[in-house]
């Protein structure tokens, strides 16, 4: 197998923005999360048009933007030529994310 070296110092800029476009094609999933609540298996069975579950979240709170299943951002509900949309009010600092620091990851 061939040797990894240290990149030269110069070198630095030119490479991060080609691994950038590299890393700019892959898709990602973006998803909105209202509220989440746990429920037994006989109360899901019992489910039925019309039931209400009440979620773990106020209706006033911000939602969760995530991509692949980590929190990147907050927001709220818009509409949008008829279409539900989100308007992201809030972005969880890069660093953070980075670091994993305050993060929480649903699957």
């Amino acid at each position: 197998m061939g040797e990894i070296l240290p990149a030269d110092e110069g070198a630095e800029a030119p490479m991060a923005g080609r691994n950038y476009r590299l890393l700019a094609d892959i898709p990602v999933r973006l998803s909105v999360e209202v509220g989440s609540t746990a429920i037994k298996l006989s109360e899901l069975m019992d489910l039925a048009e019309g039931s209400i579950v009440e979620l773990d979240r106020q209706s006033h709170e911000l939602l969760d933007i995530m991509a692949n299943g980590t929190l990147i951002a907050k927001g709220e509900v818009v509409t949008v030529n008829g279409r539900f949309g989100i308007r992201v009010l809030e972005v969880v600092a890069a660093d953070a994310r980075l670091a994993g620091a305050g993060l929480e990851r649903r699957r």
